[in-house]
């Protein structure tokens, strides 16, 4: 899953910025592996909830949005905006209940390619789409035997999908939150977002969502899924141009493959890992070209 972007100038050192994206990169997915180990004490809307409820008041306690005047009209952004970030947290944890975290993350990022793809115009930008729905198709239960490596679970491919649906969304409404309030609608965005997902774990955990085996590690989940990249983000988006970060951000997939298979033992098959790599490849080739366009 990506995170609001602010874009600014370059620097003439790339490397400790660079490092700075691969840090928030592997925070994220590294905090996934940990909410999935969590799907075995209360379910995946418990631990967005969670998540959600954290991050909130995290954010809230470093962009403090109450100083910043907002006025009607820019509700409407943030609201939808953070609509799009809960369902897009919980849909994205239910895939990856049922589907390997690095194949969940590539067929997300069908979110964000559908948005950079949709000004294709030139030969070579429908190159990267071509590779896109290559390695999407690669990806889907289609033609899959029971029992197999490549065999994945069609609703957890389903959830994933919908994740990227909402990343899109997230990424439209947060660009024009963004432009009008700044840094105040990723907290204002984020407590929404938790304000709608947290009665669903409610419902769902009850008591059970408060436990004192889970908290802790849902504080953790909250700081390194967004407080900490997040920060990094803020700070390497300043020093790097907008292009570096996107193709930087095209690497997200095989490191949620990696997470997973350090973390949860999860291993792909050669055919996934095929899928990966066209995604990747889809997603950095777009940043080259189209969104020059």
């Amino acid at each position: 899953m990506t995170r609001p972007a602010p874009f600014g100038t370059t620097s003439k050192s790339v490397f400790i910025p660079v490092g700075m994206v691969l840090v928030s990169m592997l925070s994220i997915q590294c905090s996934a592996s940990l909410a999935k180990s969590l799907f075995a004490l209360i379910s995946p809307a418990g631990v967005t909830a969670l998540r959600l409820l954290f991050s909130a008041l995290i954010l809230l306690a470093v962009f403090k949005p109450w100083r910043t005047p907002i006025t009607r009209a820019a509700w409407r952004p943030i609201i939808i905006y953070g609509l799009a970030l809960g369902c897009m947290n919980l849909t994205f944890y239910i895939a990856i209940q049922r589907i390997p975290l690095g194949i969940a993350v590539a067929l997300e990022f069908t979110g964000p390619l559908a948005i950079a793809m949709w000004s294709a115009r030139r030969l070579v930008d429908f190159v990267w789409v071509g590779f896109a729905v290559t390695g999407v198709c690669l990806l889907l239960p289609l033609r899959q035997t029971v029992g197999s490596l490549d065999a994945i679970d069609p609703f957890g491919t389903c959830c994933a999908l919908a994740a990227g649906f909402f990343w899109a969304l997230y990424i439209i409404f947060g660009r024009k939150a963004g432009m009008a309030n700044g840094t105040a609608s990723v907290a204002l965005g984020t407590l929404i977002g938790a304000l709608i997902i947290f009665p669903v774990g409610v419902a769902t955990e009850g008591l059970g969502l408060f436990s004192l085996a889970v908290l802790p590690y849902a504080v953790l989940i909250g700081i390194f899924s967004s407080a900490l990249p997040y920060g990094l983000e803020m700070v390497a988006l300043a020093r790097i141009p907008a292009q570096t970060f996107g193709i930087l951000m095209s690497l997200e997939p095989a490191l949620g493959a990696l997470s997973g298979f350090i973390f949860l033992g999860e291993q792909l098959s050669v055919t996934q890992w095929t899928a990966l790599l066209c995604i990747i490849v889809a997603s950095a080739g777009a940043t080259l070209t189209i969104r020059r366009g």
